[in-house]
């Protein structure tokens, strides 16, 4: 069984038929059968018309919708409506509202109007989970519940009394008694010495700085606040409905909310991603979240939200050009995800997202917008065999939720300059342009699949986390600025990189940010015994190691750190003592070194992904890109056989299946990988782009690809939306549309 009982690929969006009249709903469904669509999200924020006074409900409009969806094949992701309070709630309770942390109390008029530990909210929400739960749990649309909406996006914190008080309940678990909280947060420091848990307040404003410790602890319990109010309504739903699956839709890599302990909750994963169309680079950092959401629950997950083209709330809203809306959704598929679904259905006329794009545009099934929808809808039903298919890395990032909060600490911190996701991005920016499939860890999870660990930065590291790094038999990386401090945000004894430094065989003798625009240069050794040393900036951040146990790499040219290390390695543990602007040449050292291939070898901006037995090739460039193909298969978008040298058009993809189809085999959400289906991984030499520089066997450096022109070149072209099954190798242009 797939994620759902929907088989193949989802596709649908956010349905608002509350804000349409009903003779509106039956051209609605019509036109979601017409384009394919099998899945609609409803009753997000209908709270107040499911339920206009306490304990009244009015369900007679959504029963209409469920059955009109289920009429036309449409599935329905229900929500338990929560997401936003209604007015009466909040007029009669008005502690149900959000406090800042200067002691504001934020009005209704937006969403997210509600304090996470409210037990009024948390009580009504309840409430309203189980008679939604009673009221659908036969119908036959009913495929998901789809709790709350986008956790953390407004209301991440609440600093009323009622916080206040679930804080001081949530420190005692934690600490055991105030004796164990004075000593956690280290309230000796500027006499904050506490005698009883009555006097521990949240982190409001505060004269001067707060006890980064205070800090640590309140965006734990902050997180831990919002996901108990998620699995109060899923506690009901699993009861009442114990066989329709529960998500709620994940923003991303999000600093707020702890997703590796929301994702042990929840049963499907979830993700709303929004890359800006006016950021040629914004695929990359788009692909880094796809691939967290596939290793939250290491299988498959759902784009639930995206945009068909402009967003609303950026200070510019830029379109997305004709083949982009296509292309990001095959990127989700490319990524792990089952389903590509979006906001909007319908775009809206009135409210804060009417000029938000959707799938039926304003202008209606005369618009480009309304073609793209037939066409992708056309080529999830093509793609429908690769749902449950896995994928394999054999290279891991490192993402700790209370690392990253403690390194982000305000105002006392070395450097303010240290930003996690940026770090990550250092290391995952080459990775992704040369193909290498990559999945995100949790401290603790099994490493044994893997060849390469990489810690972009681990700034807090307990002994069980240095023991869990040690124990691991292939390559690791290390950055800066890791094993500084323990759980309570206490620096270890001698300093960093505490309990790393048995691995490493060093320590930081002292920290050495570097300001805004200063440049310190790093010499590495040379590439080759015949080669020259190479010089490569750092920026921002490093440090004066002073090394006991290791092979010193690069050390540092010119400044106040002339001559001193600045990489080292002790067996596979390669540790880097300042940030590096282009890590490439110590990252594919290391991959070569432990022998970690590309899924294919691609020229600049094409993205090479693989799914069992499916290789996707996307092209994000604004020309034409050749890709030599090291096996044949069938490309499922147009339903040729291809082989050797293929030219993929500007914006456009190829899905190409190497393996013989597994016929009868449906999706599957167990966490092995396809048998029989591994990455192909081999070591034959890419075959040349045709004449050009010589093709290096390792991995291939960035730069600009080669040209359409290669002789020999297949020519991709793109199907048209319409088209009915493919046979053979007839392909339908559809040029004059894009």
């Amino acid at each position: 069984m797939g994620l759902t009982r929907v088989p193949g690929l989802l596709f649908g969006g956010d349905y608002n038929p509350e804000q349409w009249p009903e003779h509106v709903w039956d051209e609605d469904v019509r036109l979601m059968a017409e384009a394919g669509v099998n899945m609609a999200t409803v009753a997000v924020f209908s709270w107040s018309r499911l339920e206009p006074r306490p304990g009244e409900y009015d369900f007679g409009w959504l029963d209409r919708i469920m059955d009109l969806l289920h009429e036309h094949g449409v599935a329905a992701d229900l929500a338990t409506a929560t997401a936003t309070p209604p007015p009466w709630l909040v007029r009669e309770h008005p502690d149900v509202l959000p406090v800042d942390a200067a002691g504001t109390r934020l009005d209704f008029g937006s969403r997210q109007s509600y304090c996470p530990s409210s037990p009024v909210f948390r009580a009504a929400t309840v409430r309203l989970a189980r008679v939604m739960a009673m009221r659908y749990r036969d119908h036959p649309a009913l495929a998901m519940w789809h709790v709350g909406n986008e956790y953390a996006d407004h209301t991440v914190e609440c600093f009323c009394e009622e916080s206040a008080r679930h804080f001081r309940t949530w420190l005692r678990a934690r600490h055991g008694s105030i004796d164990g909280l004075n000593t956690a947060w280290g309230t000796s420091c500027w006499g904050q010495h506490y005698t009883a848990f009555d006097q521990v307040n949240p982190p409001r404003k505060a004269p001067g700085p707060v006890n980064p410790a205070q800090v640590l602890d309140w965006r734990r319990f902050c997180s831990d606040a919002l996901l108990e109010c998620f699995e109060l309504e899923k506690a009901v739903l699993g009861e009442v409905t114990p066989d329709v699956p529960v998500t709620t839709n994940f923003m991303s890599i999000l600093h707020g909310l702890d997703y590796w302990k929301w994702a042990e909750a929840e049963d499907v994963v979830s993700d709303d991603a929004y890359p800006d169309p006016a950021d040629p680079a914004s695929h990359v950092a788009v692909a880094l979240s796809y691939d967290l959401m596939r290793s939250l629950k290491r299988q498959p997950w759902i784009l639930l939200e995206q945009a068909a083209s402009a967003v609303s709330w950026r200070e510019v809203n830029a379109p997305k050009p004709p083949g982009l809306m296509r292309l990001h959704s095959l990127q989700a598929l490319a990524h792990g995800a089952d389903g590509a679904m979006f906001f909007q259905w319908r775009q809206a006329r009135y409210g804060p997202e009417k000029f938000h794009s959707a799938l039926l545009p304003h202008g209606g099934t005369a618009t480009r917008g309304w073609r793209d929808t037939l066409r992708l809808g056309a080529d999830l039903r093509r793609l429908a065999e690769i749902a449950g298919s896995r994928t394999d890395a054999e290279v891991a990032l490192v993402l700790d939720w209370e690392s990253w909060w403690g390194l982000e600490a305000p105002e006392s911190m070395p450097s303010n300059r240290l930003k996690l996701k940026e770090l990550l991005q250092a290391w995952y920016g080459p990775l992704h342009a040369r193909g290498f499939a990559v999945d995100l860890v949790p401290p603790g999870r099994d490493l044994s699949g893997y060849r390469v660990v990489i810690a972009p930065n681990l700034y807090m590291c307990t002994e069980e986390q240095a023991g869990w790094l040690a124990a691991f038999g292939g390559h690791l990386v290390v950055g800066p600025f890791s094993g500084v401090v323990d759980p309570d945000d206490q620096v270890h004894d001698g300093g960093a990189p505490g309990p790393l430094r048995p691995l490493l065989g060093l320590t930081v003798d002292e920290f050495w940010p570097l300001p805004d625009g200063r440049v310190q240069r790093v010499r590495l050794a040379p590439a080759t015994p015949e080669g020259e040393p190479r010089a490569v900036p750092a920026r921002t951040w490093a440090e004066w190691l002073r090394v006991a146990d290791a092979e010193v790499l690069a050390r540092y040219e010119g400044g106040d750190l002339d001559g001193q290390a600045a990489i080292t390695r002790r067996g596979n543990a390669t540790y880097l003592g300042c940030l590096l602007d282009d890590v490439t040449p110590v990252l594919f050292e290391v991959l070569a070194a432990a022998g970690v291939e590309p899924v294919a070898d691609v020229p600049h901006g094409v993205e090479a992904t693989r799914r069992g037995g499916y290789l996707f090739l996307l092209n994000h460039q604004t020309s034409a890109a050749v890709v030599d193909l090291r096996e044949p298969g069938v490309d499922l978008l147009t339903g040729r056989d291809l082989s050797g040298r293929i030219e993929i058009p500007a914006r456009d993809a190829v899905v190409l299946r190497t393996a013989p189809r597994q016929t009868g085999a449906g999706p599957r959400t167990g966490t092995a990988p396809d048998a029989g289906t591994a990455p192909q991984t081999g070591t034959a030499a890419p075959r040349p782009l045709g004449p050009g520089p010589e093709t290096e066997t390792g991995p291939r450096p960035t730069g600009p690809g080669a040209g359409p022109s290669g002789a020999g070149a297949v020519p991709h072209a793109p199907v048209d939306a319409g088209a009915g099954p493919l046979t053979g190798t007839g392909v339908q242009s559809t040029e004059g549309e894009r």
